[in-house]
Protein backbone atom coordinates (compact mmCIF):
# COMPACT_ATOMS: atom_id res chain seq x y z
CA UNK A 1 0.00 0.00 0.00
CA UNK A 2 1.50 2.66 -1.06
CA UNK A 3 0.95 5.67 1.20
CA UNK A 4 2.71 9.09 0.24
CA UNK A 5 3.94 8.06 -0.43
CA UNK A 6 6.22 6.71 -0.34
CA UNK A 7 3.57 5.80 -0.35
CA UNK A 8 2.31 1.79 -1.55
CA UNK A 9 6.04 -7.74 -3.07
CA UNK A 10 6.18 -12.57 -6.72
CA UNK A 11 5.24 -15.64 -6.87
CA UNK A 12 4.22 -17.69 -4.00
CA UNK A 13 5.17 -21.10 -4.71
CA UNK A 14 5.29 -21.34 -1.08
CA UNK A 15 2.46 -18.46 -0.52
CA UNK A 16 -1.24 -18.98 -1.70
CA UNK A 17 -2.92 -16.14 -0.25
CA UNK A 18 -1.73 -12.62 -1.49
CA UNK A 19 0.63 -10.11 0.50
CA UNK A 20 -2.56 -9.21 -0.75
CA UNK A 21 -3.30 -0.90 -3.00
CA UNK A 22 -3.80 12.97 -13.29
CA UNK A 23 -5.90 14.77 -14.96
CA UNK A 24 -4.90 16.99 -17.73
CA UNK A 25 -4.06 19.36 -15.18
CA UNK A 26 -1.28 16.75 -13.37
CA UNK A 27 2.29 17.28 -13.23
CA UNK A 28 3.91 16.04 -16.43
CA UNK A 29 6.29 12.61 -16.06
CA UNK A 30 9.42 13.27 -14.30
CA UNK A 31 12.84 13.25 -14.94
CA UNK A 32 13.92 9.11 -14.89
CA UNK A 33 15.35 8.08 -11.62
CA UNK A 34 18.80 6.12 -11.62
CA UNK A 35 18.17 3.08 -14.03
CA UNK A 36 19.78 0.26 -14.54
CA UNK A 37 21.59 -0.49 -18.36
CA UNK A 38 19.45 -2.26 -20.56
CA UNK A 39 19.67 -5.68 -21.68
CA UNK A 40 17.94 -7.05 -25.14
CA UNK A 41 18.21 -10.88 -23.67
CA UNK A 42 15.89 -13.73 -23.99
CA UNK A 43 14.25 -13.74 -20.24
CA UNK A 44 14.72 -17.52 -18.86
CA UNK A 45 11.95 -19.43 -19.11
CA UNK A 46 12.48 -20.74 -15.21
CA UNK A 47 9.66 -21.44 -12.45
CA UNK A 48 9.04 -19.09 -9.70
CA UNK A 49 10.48 -19.53 -6.46
CA UNK A 50 8.04 -19.37 -3.41
CA UNK A 51 6.94 -15.44 -3.08
CA UNK A 52 8.80 -12.77 -4.44
CA UNK A 53 9.81 -9.58 -4.30
CA UNK A 54 12.88 -7.37 -4.14
CA UNK A 55 14.16 -4.45 -3.75
CA UNK A 56 14.02 -0.84 -4.67
CA UNK A 57 16.70 2.06 -5.34
CA UNK A 58 15.61 5.46 -4.91
CA UNK A 59 11.87 4.69 -4.06
CA UNK A 60 9.85 3.04 -1.69
CA UNK A 61 6.32 2.10 -2.45
CA UNK A 62 2.68 2.63 -0.36
CA UNK A 63 1.80 0.18 1.85
CA UNK A 64 -1.45 -0.40 1.94
CA UNK A 65 -3.89 -3.05 3.95
CA UNK A 66 -5.92 -5.81 3.50
CA UNK A 67 -6.94 -9.01 4.44
CA UNK A 68 -9.19 -9.60 7.21
CA UNK A 69 -9.48 -12.65 9.88
CA UNK A 70 -6.96 -15.96 8.92
CA UNK A 71 -6.20 -15.58 5.09
CA UNK A 72 -6.68 -18.34 2.77
CA UNK A 73 -3.75 -19.92 2.19
CA UNK A 74 -3.83 -22.66 0.21
CA UNK A 75 -1.32 -25.66 -0.03
CA UNK A 76 1.96 -25.26 -1.77
CA UNK A 77 0.85 -25.64 -6.03
CA UNK A 78 2.80 -26.13 -8.79
CA UNK A 79 5.65 -23.23 -9.50
CA UNK A 80 4.16 -21.29 -12.14
CA UNK A 81 6.29 -21.07 -15.56
CA UNK A 82 5.56 -17.85 -17.70
CA UNK A 83 5.77 -18.31 -21.32
CA UNK A 84 9.41 -17.72 -23.08
CA UNK A 85 9.75 -13.27 -23.50
CA UNK A 86 12.44 -12.29 -25.61
CA UNK A 87 13.40 -8.42 -25.47
CA UNK A 88 14.09 -6.03 -27.92
CA UNK A 89 15.74 -2.19 -28.15
CA UNK A 90 13.46 0.59 -29.40
CA UNK A 91 16.38 2.56 -30.39
CA UNK A 92 14.91 5.02 -27.71
CA UNK A 93 16.84 6.22 -24.50
CA UNK A 94 16.15 8.52 -21.26
CA UNK A 95 17.77 10.90 -19.94
CA UNK A 96 20.21 9.07 -17.58
CA UNK A 97 20.78 6.55 -20.65
CA UNK A 98 18.52 3.26 -19.95
CA UNK A 99 17.87 1.59 -23.42
CA UNK A 100 14.01 1.17 -23.89
CA UNK A 101 12.71 -1.79 -24.77
CA UNK A 102 9.78 -1.97 -27.73
CA UNK A 103 6.90 -2.80 -26.65
CA UNK A 104 6.06 -6.53 -26.80
CA UNK A 105 3.37 -6.26 -28.22
CA UNK A 106 2.99 -2.94 -29.55
CA UNK A 107 -1.04 -2.03 -29.14
CA UNK A 108 -2.91 0.29 -31.19
CA UNK A 109 -3.31 3.58 -29.91
CA UNK A 110 -4.74 6.40 -30.94
CA UNK A 111 -5.05 8.92 -27.71
CA UNK A 112 -2.07 11.29 -27.45
CA UNK A 113 -2.00 11.85 -23.38
CA UNK A 114 -2.24 9.17 -20.47
CA UNK A 115 -3.90 10.98 -16.71
CA UNK A 116 -3.00 8.63 -14.01
CA UNK A 117 -3.92 9.30 -10.67
CA UNK A 118 -1.12 7.06 -8.34
CA UNK A 119 0.11 6.75 -4.95
CA UNK A 120 3.46 9.03 -4.54
CA UNK A 121 7.25 7.45 -5.54
CA UNK A 122 5.40 3.60 -6.71
CA UNK A 123 6.41 4.09 -10.38
CA UNK A 124 9.83 3.79 -11.79
CA UNK A 125 11.26 7.11 -13.31
CA UNK A 126 11.93 4.99 -16.61
CA UNK A 127 8.16 3.87 -16.73
CA UNK A 128 7.18 7.16 -17.44
CA UNK A 129 9.76 8.29 -20.28
CA UNK A 130 10.30 4.84 -22.04
CA UNK A 131 6.77 4.80 -22.61
CA UNK A 132 6.48 8.94 -23.64
CA UNK A 133 8.74 7.76 -25.78
CA UNK A 134 8.66 4.90 -27.49
CA UNK A 135 4.53 5.82 -27.93
CA UNK A 136 4.80 9.48 -28.26
CA UNK A 137 1.99 9.25 -25.51
CA UNK A 138 2.25 12.55 -23.00
CA UNK A 139 1.64 10.93 -19.51
CA UNK A 140 -0.01 13.53 -16.56
CA UNK A 141 0.08 12.14 -13.02
CA UNK A 142 -1.15 12.65 -9.84
CA UNK A 143 -0.03 11.31 -6.67
CA UNK A 144 -1.96 10.65 -3.76
CA UNK A 145 -0.80 9.48 -0.17
CA UNK A 146 -4.03 7.36 0.97
CA UNK A 147 -6.56 5.09 -0.42
CA UNK A 148 -8.99 7.28 1.00
CA UNK A 149 -7.86 10.42 -0.59
CA UNK A 150 -8.14 9.04 -3.68
CA UNK A 151 -11.38 7.73 -3.42
CA UNK A 152 -12.43 10.76 -1.85
CA UNK A 153 -11.26 12.69 -5.28
CA UNK A 154 -12.58 10.44 -7.57
CA UNK A 155 -16.55 10.27 -5.92
CA UNK A 156 -16.15 14.43 -6.21
CA UNK A 157 -14.96 15.23 -9.97
CA UNK A 158 -11.56 13.97 -10.28
CA UNK A 159 -12.88 11.96 -13.44
CA UNK A 160 -10.79 12.87 -15.59
CA UNK A 161 -8.08 10.31 -14.77
CA UNK A 162 -7.74 6.94 -16.74
CA UNK A 163 -5.94 4.56 -14.05
CA UNK A 164 -5.45 4.39 -10.72
CA UNK A 165 -3.56 2.27 -7.81
CA UNK A 166 -6.30 1.17 -5.30
CA UNK A 167 -5.57 -1.50 -2.75
CA UNK A 168 -7.33 -4.46 -2.47
CA UNK A 169 -10.33 -3.04 0.03
CA UNK A 170 -10.63 -0.01 -2.10
CA UNK A 171 -11.28 -2.29 -5.10
CA UNK A 172 -14.31 -3.37 -3.44
CA UNK A 173 -15.43 0.41 -2.25
CA UNK A 174 -14.72 1.57 -6.12
CA UNK A 175 -16.82 -0.71 -7.83
CA UNK A 176 -19.72 -0.53 -5.12
CA UNK A 177 -19.74 3.23 -6.15
CA UNK A 178 -19.83 2.28 -9.78
CA UNK A 179 -16.65 4.31 -10.38
CA UNK A 180 -14.52 1.40 -12.08
CA UNK A 181 -14.94 -0.01 -16.08
CA UNK A 182 -14.52 -4.11 -16.29
CA UNK A 183 -11.11 -4.64 -18.00
CA UNK A 184 -11.35 -6.14 -21.86
CA UNK A 185 -8.69 -9.09 -21.15
CA UNK A 186 -8.19 -9.27 -24.67
CA UNK A 187 -6.55 -5.95 -24.79
CA UNK A 188 -4.41 -6.94 -21.77
CA UNK A 189 -1.66 -10.00 -22.67
CA UNK A 190 0.29 -9.03 -20.08
CA UNK A 191 -2.01 -11.28 -17.69
CA UNK A 192 -0.09 -14.52 -19.49
CA UNK A 193 2.86 -13.21 -17.39
CA UNK A 194 1.38 -12.76 -13.93
CA UNK A 195 1.65 -15.55 -11.03
CA UNK A 196 -2.30 -16.93 -10.36
CA UNK A 197 -1.54 -16.75 -6.82
CA UNK A 198 -2.13 -13.10 -7.03
CA UNK A 199 -5.30 -13.65 -9.13
CA UNK A 200 -8.72 -13.93 -8.83
CA UNK A 201 -8.97 -12.52 -5.45
CA UNK A 202 -11.89 -12.22 -3.18
CA UNK A 203 -12.41 -8.52 -3.81
CA UNK A 204 -11.95 -8.84 -7.36
CA UNK A 205 -13.03 -12.51 -8.33
CA UNK A 206 -12.10 -12.97 -12.22
CA UNK A 207 -9.80 -9.70 -12.35
CA UNK A 208 -12.68 -7.87 -14.17
CA UNK A 209 -11.50 -4.82 -12.69
CA UNK A 210 -8.55 -4.86 -11.45
CA UNK A 211 -4.41 -6.09 -12.79
CA UNK A 212 -2.53 -6.66 -9.83
CA UNK A 213 0.90 -4.16 -9.65
CA UNK A 214 2.20 -4.80 -6.01
CA UNK A 215 1.85 -6.60 -2.28
CA UNK A 216 3.19 -6.97 0.83
CA UNK A 217 2.61 -6.81 4.75
CA UNK A 218 2.32 -4.55 7.63
CA UNK A 219 4.37 -5.72 10.67
CA UNK A 220 6.63 -4.72 13.66
CA UNK A 221 9.78 -2.82 12.37
CA UNK A 222 12.36 -2.43 15.27
CA UNK A 223 16.14 -1.36 15.26
CA UNK A 224 17.37 -3.93 18.16
CA UNK A 225 20.92 -1.97 18.38
CA UNK A 226 18.62 0.40 20.20
CA UNK A 227 15.41 -0.93 21.66
CA UNK A 228 16.54 -3.49 24.35
CA UNK A 229 13.01 -5.21 24.93
CA UNK A 230 12.33 -6.22 20.92
CA UNK A 231 8.18 -6.31 20.98
CA UNK A 232 6.96 -9.75 19.50
CA UNK A 233 2.95 -8.84 18.98
CA UNK A 234 1.02 -5.62 18.35
CA UNK A 235 0.19 -5.43 22.27
CA UNK A 236 3.69 -4.91 23.15
CA UNK A 237 3.78 -1.40 21.53
CA UNK A 238 1.86 -0.57 24.03
CA UNK A 239 5.18 -0.76 26.26
CA UNK A 240 5.60 2.46 28.31
CA UNK A 241 9.11 2.13 27.27
CA UNK A 242 8.77 2.71 23.58
CA UNK A 243 7.35 6.20 24.21
CA UNK A 244 8.53 8.78 21.77
CA UNK A 245 10.45 6.17 20.06
CA UNK A 246 7.70 5.20 17.33
CA UNK A 247 6.72 5.55 13.37
CA UNK A 248 3.34 4.01 12.27
CA UNK A 249 1.82 4.56 9.01
CA UNK A 250 -0.57 7.24 8.32
CA UNK A 251 -3.07 4.75 7.87
CA UNK A 252 -6.58 4.68 9.29
CA UNK A 253 -7.79 1.05 8.13
CA UNK A 254 -4.41 -0.35 9.22
CA UNK A 255 -3.68 1.22 12.33
CA UNK A 256 -7.29 0.33 13.81
CA UNK A 257 -7.04 -2.64 12.28
CA UNK A 258 -4.00 -3.63 14.03
CA UNK A 259 -5.77 -2.03 17.12
CA UNK A 260 -8.83 -4.34 16.64
CA UNK A 261 -6.51 -7.58 17.04
CA UNK A 262 -4.99 -7.36 20.53
CA UNK A 263 -8.01 -7.09 21.79
CA UNK A 264 -9.18 -10.20 19.55
CA UNK A 265 -11.09 -8.70 17.40
CA UNK A 266 -11.64 -8.60 13.32
CA UNK A 267 -9.71 -5.86 11.63
CA UNK A 268 -12.98 -5.55 9.51
CA UNK A 269 -15.41 -5.49 12.48
CA UNK A 270 -18.63 -3.22 11.96
CA UNK A 271 -19.32 -3.64 16.01
CA UNK A 272 -19.71 -0.52 17.29
CA UNK A 273 -18.76 -1.63 20.78
CA UNK A 274 -15.78 -3.14 19.44
CA UNK A 275 -14.58 -0.06 17.80
CA UNK A 276 -15.16 1.80 20.41
CA UNK A 277 -12.79 -0.12 22.74
CA UNK A 278 -10.74 0.07 19.77
CA UNK A 279 -10.44 3.55 19.94
CA UNK A 280 -10.12 3.60 23.64
CA UNK A 281 -7.27 1.82 23.17
CA UNK A 282 -5.51 3.25 20.37
CA UNK A 283 -5.90 6.75 22.09
CA UNK A 284 -3.51 5.30 24.56
CA UNK A 285 -1.15 4.13 22.10
CA UNK A 286 -1.15 7.62 20.00
CA UNK A 287 1.06 9.47 23.00
CA UNK A 288 3.92 7.21 22.31
CA UNK A 289 4.03 7.67 18.25
CA UNK A 290 6.68 10.56 17.63
CA UNK A 291 5.31 10.51 13.83
CA UNK A 292 2.80 9.08 11.47
CA UNK A 293 4.88 8.75 8.29
CA UNK A 294 3.50 7.16 5.01
CA UNK A 295 6.28 8.99 3.21
CA UNK A 296 9.67 7.78 4.32
CA UNK A 297 9.85 6.04 7.35
CA UNK A 298 12.97 3.56 6.63
CA UNK A 299 14.80 6.80 6.51
CA UNK A 300 13.52 7.87 9.99
CA UNK A 301 14.66 4.78 11.22
CA UNK A 302 17.89 4.98 9.69
CA UNK A 303 18.73 8.30 10.72
CA UNK A 304 17.53 6.84 14.46
CA UNK A 305 15.42 9.32 14.65
CA UNK A 306 12.64 6.43 15.51
CA UNK A 307 13.64 2.61 16.68
CA UNK A 308 10.41 1.25 16.38
CA UNK A 309 7.12 0.89 15.05
CA UNK A 310 4.63 -0.36 12.43
CA UNK A 311 5.73 -0.56 8.93
CA UNK A 312 5.11 -2.44 5.20
CA UNK A 313 7.20 -4.54 3.23
CA UNK A 314 9.34 -2.72 1.33
CA UNK A 315 10.03 0.56 4.12
CA UNK A 316 11.47 -2.84 6.86
CA UNK A 317 13.04 -4.03 3.51
CA UNK A 318 15.02 -1.65 2.42
CA UNK A 319 16.07 -0.20 6.37
CA UNK A 320 17.62 -3.51 7.02
CA UNK A 321 19.81 -3.23 3.80
CA UNK A 322 20.78 -0.28 5.39
CA UNK A 323 21.38 -1.28 8.96
CA UNK A 324 21.58 -4.78 9.62
CA UNK A 325 20.39 -4.30 13.16
CA UNK A 326 16.78 -3.06 12.27
CA UNK A 327 14.48 -6.60 12.36
CA UNK A 328 10.89 -7.19 10.55
CA UNK A 329 8.77 -9.09 13.07
CA UNK A 330 5.87 -10.51 13.01
CA UNK A 331 3.63 -10.00 15.39
CA UNK A 332 1.81 -12.98 17.05
CA UNK A 333 -1.97 -11.67 16.05
CA UNK A 334 -0.97 -12.30 12.83
CA UNK A 335 0.22 -9.06 10.13
CA UNK A 336 -1.87 -7.01 7.79
CA UNK A 337 -1.88 -7.91 4.05
CA UNK A 338 -2.46 -6.08 1.55
CA UNK A 339 -2.10 -5.95 -2.75
CA UNK A 340 -1.84 -3.03 -4.55
CA UNK A 341 -3.72 -2.97 -7.91
CA UNK A 342 -4.35 -1.06 -11.46
CA UNK A 343 -7.71 -0.13 -12.13
CA UNK A 344 -9.50 2.04 -14.61
CA UNK A 345 -11.76 4.74 -14.02
CA UNK A 346 -15.16 4.12 -16.16
CA UNK A 347 -14.76 7.29 -17.12
CA UNK A 348 -11.51 6.94 -18.42
CA UNK A 349 -10.57 9.34 -21.30
CA UNK A 350 -7.74 7.78 -23.06
CA UNK A 351 -8.35 4.17 -22.38
CA UNK A 352 -6.05 2.91 -25.56
CA UNK A 353 -3.18 4.80 -23.97
CA UNK A 354 -4.17 3.22 -20.78
CA UNK A 355 -4.08 -0.63 -22.12
CA UNK A 356 -0.71 0.40 -23.53
CA UNK A 357 0.64 1.59 -20.24
CA UNK A 358 -0.63 -1.71 -18.95
CA UNK A 359 1.41 -4.16 -21.16
CA UNK A 360 4.38 -2.22 -21.43
CA UNK A 361 5.32 -0.82 -17.88
CA UNK A 362 4.48 -4.44 -16.86
CA UNK A 363 6.55 -6.56 -19.80
CA UNK A 364 9.58 -8.82 -18.29
CA UNK A 365 12.33 -6.49 -19.18
CA UNK A 366 10.62 -3.25 -18.15
CA UNK A 367 8.84 -4.40 -14.76
CA UNK A 368 12.48 -6.16 -13.42
CA UNK A 369 12.48 -2.06 -11.90
CA UNK A 370 10.41 -2.61 -9.22
CA UNK A 371 12.90 -5.05 -7.76
CA UNK A 372 15.35 -2.25 -8.18
CA UNK A 373 12.85 0.76 -6.79
CA UNK A 374 10.51 -0.96 -4.78
CA UNK A 375 10.91 -4.02 -2.62
CA UNK A 376 7.52 -5.56 -2.39
CA UNK A 377 6.47 -8.93 -3.66
CA UNK A 378 5.98 -8.60 -7.51
CA UNK A 379 3.33 -10.47 -8.60
CA UNK A 380 5.09 -10.68 -12.66
CA UNK A 381 6.25 -13.74 -12.73
CA UNK A 382 8.09 -12.94 -16.42
CA UNK A 383 9.20 -10.11 -14.87
CA UNK A 384 11.19 -12.48 -12.20
CA UNK A 385 12.09 -15.02 -14.73
CA UNK A 386 14.00 -12.06 -16.71
CA UNK A 387 15.90 -10.93 -13.51
CA UNK A 388 16.85 -14.24 -12.55
CA UNK A 389 20.57 -15.14 -13.67
CA UNK A 390 20.34 -11.92 -15.63
CA UNK A 391 24.17 -10.48 -15.56
CA UNK A 392 22.96 -6.78 -16.68
CA UNK A 393 24.19 -4.08 -14.27
CA UNK A 394 22.56 -1.94 -11.91
CA UNK A 395 22.37 -0.09 -8.49
CA UNK A 396 21.18 -1.85 -5.55
CA UNK A 397 18.72 -0.27 -2.79
CA UNK A 398 21.61 1.81 -1.41
CA UNK A 399 23.32 2.29 -4.70
CA UNK A 400 25.78 -0.60 -4.79
CA UNK A 401 26.54 -1.23 -8.33
CA UNK A 402 25.84 -5.15 -8.57
CA UNK A 403 23.37 -7.48 -11.36
CA UNK A 404 20.30 -7.68 -11.88
CA UNK A 405 20.67 -11.24 -10.67
CA UNK A 406 22.10 -10.80 -7.22
CA UNK A 407 19.26 -7.93 -6.69
CA UNK A 408 16.49 -11.01 -7.71
CA UNK A 409 18.83 -13.67 -4.98
CA UNK A 410 18.26 -10.92 -2.56
CA UNK A 411 14.85 -10.73 -3.19
CA UNK A 412 14.37 -14.20 -3.15
CA UNK A 413 16.19 -14.87 0.03
CA UNK A 414 14.67 -12.36 2.17
CA UNK A 415 12.33 -13.00 4.72
CA UNK A 416 10.81 -9.62 4.56
CA UNK A 417 9.82 -9.95 0.61
CA UNK A 418 9.38 -13.90 1.15
CA UNK A 419 7.83 -14.34 3.99
CA UNK A 420 7.30 -18.03 5.68
CA UNK A 421 3.56 -19.43 4.40
CA UNK A 422 2.54 -19.84 7.89
CA UNK A 423 3.12 -15.62 8.76
CA UNK A 424 0.43 -15.47 5.61
CA UNK A 425 -1.43 -18.65 6.77
CA UNK A 426 -2.07 -16.07 10.12
CA UNK A 427 -2.50 -12.81 8.13
CA UNK A 428 -5.47 -10.74 7.94
CA UNK A 429 -6.95 -8.77 5.09
CA UNK A 430 -8.79 -5.66 5.19
CA UNK A 431 -11.91 -5.47 3.26
CA UNK A 432 -14.33 -2.87 2.87
CA UNK A 433 -16.18 -2.35 6.10
CA UNK A 434 -19.52 -0.45 3.83
CA UNK A 435 -21.59 1.60 6.00
CA UNK A 436 -18.98 1.54 8.97
CA UNK A 437 -16.11 3.37 6.72
CA UNK A 438 -17.41 6.60 8.82
CA UNK A 439 -17.40 5.31 12.03
CA UNK A 440 -13.43 4.39 10.97
CA UNK A 441 -12.66 7.84 9.89
CA UNK A 442 -14.47 9.62 13.10
CA UNK A 443 -12.26 7.23 15.15
CA UNK A 444 -8.56 7.79 13.40
CA UNK A 445 -10.12 12.01 13.48
CA UNK A 446 -10.16 11.95 16.98
CA UNK A 447 -7.33 9.36 18.14
CA UNK A 448 -4.87 11.65 16.02
CA UNK A 449 -6.40 14.82 16.91
CA UNK A 450 -6.13 13.68 20.23
CA UNK A 451 -9.79 14.21 21.28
Amino acid sequence: MKRKIVLKLSVGLLILSILLTACGGGQSAPPPAATQPPAATEAPAATQPAATQASGATQQAPAATQASGATQAASPAAPFTPPAFTSQLSGKSTADGFNCPEPNPRVPVTSKELNLFVWTEYIPQDFYECFEKVYGISINYTEYSSNEEMDAKVVNGGTNYDLVQPTDYTVTLMIHQGLLQKLDHSKLPIFAELDPTYLNLPYDPGNQYTLPYENGTDAIVVNTAAVKDVPKSWADLWNPEYKGQMVFADDERTVIGLTLLTLGYDVNTTDKNQLAQAEQKLAQLTPGIKKYDSDSPHSDLISGDVNLGETWTGEAFMAQQAMSSIQFIYPKEGVILWQDNWAMLKTAPHADAAYAWLNYTMQPDMFWMMLTNFPYTNPDAGALAYAKGNSMPVTDVNGNSTTLGDVYNTYINSTITNPPLSVIQAGHRIDDVGDATPLYDQIWTEVKNGQ
